[in-house]
């Protein structure tokens, strides 16, 4: 069942959406190499608990790997989702995907940023350009009248383009009182097919693109999620609310980057 939200649900949503946008950039601060996962890990769940909030990633059921150790997901290189931040060291020239959850005042916040660890190739730079493009063309697409498979085209177009793979396996989602809620948004699709979008759906839009074949395979963990050929992925994720003439974008990037300054994707 898919759940319209109300002005006053909408900016709910948007102090949730907003507190994972500050927690990123506090993550921004301590990205470098020779920092382990974990450490992301800690920074994170503190500055979501000092301001009044909880993960909602930790403790997520998964029937497959038990409930999710975690606050945030750390996915490093060829890891697409869900990588569980621990002992891994970042290294120079690495990519890591962090997603991270707030649950606050009855409302979720979902939101992914991928990080350069300093010097990394222009190849996989330019996957994590384009795969960030991508999820701002998808947005321009989320409003009322159109259908969830011209926000999936117009993401899926735009990868393709530049030979990339569309991860099909794992997908944008609903989003309000509950982390994953109706619909699915998938990053591929037809153009005017899927659910009548309305004004008041709010959703995750998070495209999962890989520098190789789209393909992935899960870990033995039950959880992390990687391209089958080991080549780098991205992945990049707003909160939006659908408008009548344009996407209300509920997460912010903006805190991410003010911290990194001329290093922003």
């Amino acid at each position: 069942m898919i759940f319209l939200k109300t002005n006053d649900e909408i900016e709910l949503l948007r102090a949730s959406n907003l507190l994972v946008g500050r927690t990123l950039a506090e993550i921004a601060k301590v990205i470098k190499p020779g920092v382990t996962t974990k450490e992301l890990d800690r920074v994170a769940e503190e500055f979501i608990r000092d301001n009044g909030a909880v993960p909602t990633f930790k403790g997520f059921p998964n029937p497959y790997g038990g409930p999710f150790p975690a606050s945030i997901c750390t996915s490093v290189n060829e890891q697409v989702v869900h990588g569980i931040p621990g002992d891994v060291v970042l290294k120079d020239g690495d990519i890591v995907s962090v997603d991270c959850g707030t649950y606050m005042n009855g409302f979720c916040g979902d939101s992914a940023y991928t990080f350069c660890v300093g010097e990394v190739a222009e190849d996989v730079r330019n996957l994590l350009k384009v795969t960030k493009e991508a999820l701002y063309i998808g947005i321009e697409n989320a409003v009322q009248g159109k259908r969830l498979g011209d926000v999936g085209y117009a993401i899926q177009q735009y990868c393709e383009s530049h030979s990339y793979g569309v991860v099909r396996e794992f997908v944008g989602h609903g989003i309000g009182k509950e982390m994953h809620e109706d619909p699915q948004v998938p990053n591929y699709g037809r153009r005017g097919t899927g659910t009548m979008m309305k004004r008041g759906l709010c959703i995750a839009i998070e495209p999962m693109i890989t520098l190789g074949d789209r393909h992935v395979v899960m870990e033995s963990d039950g959880w992390s999620v990687r391209t089958k050929d080991r080549k780098c992925a991205a992945h990049f994720e707003h909160t939006i609310a659908v408008g009548a003439g344009k996407a209300d974008i509920l997460s912010s990037f903006e805190f991410i980057e003010e911290v990194l300054g001329d290093q922003a994707i």
